[in-house]
């Protein structure tokens, strides 16, 4: 939209790996189950509801742990920040399992690097 407003520029676009196919691959696991459709949304979204009908959320955008105001009964994540950096960290479990220690070393991690991207996709069982 900016570039757009610009006279006399090109841009290129360069296409590439996204955050989401880097989480995926450092967990190795498939995106979707077999069949199944995925839902990308926010962590804002998400405080209002899980997407009916939803399996899988890919959730970005997300600064408050959203993931902790769901009934985590059946429901797996699979988390990471810093994805396809050096600083890379990753985990996964069962959400009732794997929350708190995912929002202490999220804080941990944006206290140690002045800032933190991070990403997660959650499947109900």
């Amino acid at each position: 939209r900016i570039a757009a407003r610009l006279q006399d520029v090109s841009v290129t676009v360069v296409p590439g790996i996204t955050s989401l196919q880097v989480l995926t691959a450092a967990h190795a696991i498939p995106l979707n189950e077999i069949g199944q459709a995925v839902t990308i949304t926010t962590g804002r979204q998400l405080q209002d509801r899980w997407p009916e009908d939803a399996q899988t959320l890919a959730v970005m955008l997300d600064g408050n742990c959203t993931f902790q105001t769901l009934d985590p009964t059946g429901i797996s994540i699979w988390w990471g920040a810093y994805v396809g950096m050096p600083e890379q960290i990753i985990m996964a479990g069962p959400l009732e399992e794997v929350s708190a220690q995912i929002i202490e070393t999220r804080a941990k991690a944006r206290a140690a690097h002045g800032w933190i991207m991070d990403i997660y996709v959650l499947r109900k069982s």
